[in-house]
């Protein structure tokens, strides 16, 4: 029998993560059904949604929720033979049974692509890029487009996305070497924010002296207010996520002022409402990233013991690209 490792929810986090409240378990999984394929975890992913949706999602006691990369070892099901690669969503877990249903067959990747990228560029984080920049920035080529987070898993792909599309692309992140990553893979200019925190909206109106005409958010909180204040009217905002405020007890306030007199258009989302239309974006990103038109940076912590950590660091900002965990 095949020994399972599982981070489960001890305690709902409270503030920032802490050791307590995961922990990991260890379980043999039972004899394969009809019907039934054994999954093993190569790569594991941690995002900043995870800290928000698990309050909402999961009871303590639960797997902590995510998706994985893993490998058909075993199989009673002739949909799923040993070796087919996956896409699935079991959680922070080594092995995983399932039947099929909800996970997603992975392609072969050109030569020397990773296949951690499934859940990166050409998985989840890259197609809420894709989507969140067609269908509802819908940008126009010559307009500008400003990045939160734009060295994160996310925002350094929507900021390559707008430059291929045509626009002009500004980005904050919190490093000069972030700041410099940013420039090398095609932004137009980028903001450290750790340093501009005085001046920061004389800094966006220097770098965007004709306004912004769409803002991607990742961020929430000052940044974002700041940035309505500096939008064109019409702008149009992709609401993704509010990093800065996840580990927060207090609720943001709305900057209705800016909003109502730009007459600004405000859309939140998530990706799941695209997920039939995930072979279309990862086919372009695919073929962007065989040109040369896209990159992508991972940030692989090896051991799958060592999770909790690389989820800490999403909130600290010493991870630097898409926080990959290699089994």
């Amino acid at each position: 029998m095949v020994v399972q490792k599982r981070f489960v929810l001890v305690k709902h986090f409270d503030g920032m993560p802490k050791e307590g409240d995961l922990k990991i378990v260890e379980e043999k999984l039972p004899a394969l059904k009809n019907g039934e394929i054994l999954l093993e975890a190569k790569y594991l992913t941690v995002d900043p949604y995870m800290r928000p949706y698990s309050a909402r999602a999961l009871k303590e006691g639960d797997t902590m929720m995510g998706e994985q990369m893993a490998s058909v070892t075993e199989s009673k099901n002739p949909n799923f033979p040993v070796g087919t690669n996956v896409v699935c969503s079991p959680g922070w877990c080594t092995h995983s049974i399932s039947d099929g249903k909800g996970i997603r067959k992975l392609p072969s990747l050109p030569k020397g692509l990773p296949y951690s990228l499934s859940l990166g560029t050409l998985g989840m984080t890259g197609m809420t890029a894709y989507f969140g920049v067609k269908e509802i920035l819908n940008p126009k080529a010559g307009e500008t487009l400003f990045v939160s987070g734009a060295a994160g898993a996310v925002g350094a792909v929507v900021g390559q996305f707008g430059k291929i599309l045509g626009c002009r692309v500004i980005g904050s992140a919190g490093s000069e070497e972030k700041v410099k990553y940013l420039k090398e893979i095609g932004f137009d200019d980028a903001i450290n924010y750790k340093t501009t925190t005085d001046n920061l909206d004389k800094k966006i109106k220097e770098l965007c002296p004709k306004g912004i005409d769409m803002y991607f958010d990742n961020v929430g909180g000052v940044m974002t207010n700041t940035v309505m204040m500096n939008m064109n009217d019409y702008g149009r905002i992709a609401m993704c996520g509010a990093i800065s405020g996840y580990n927060s007890k207090t609720q943001p306030t709305v900057p209705h002022v800016p909003i109502v007199s730009k007459q600004l258009k405000i859309e939140g989302f998530l990706v799941w409402r695209w997920m039939a239309r995930y072979p279309e974006g990862i086919k372009q990103f695919s073929q962007y990233i065989n040109e040369g038109k896209l990159k992508y940076k991972e940030h692989v912590t090896n051991g799958f013991d060592n999770m909790f950590k690389a989820f800490c660091e999403l909130f600290t900002g010493s991870n630097f690209g898409k926080a990959i965990i290699k089994v």
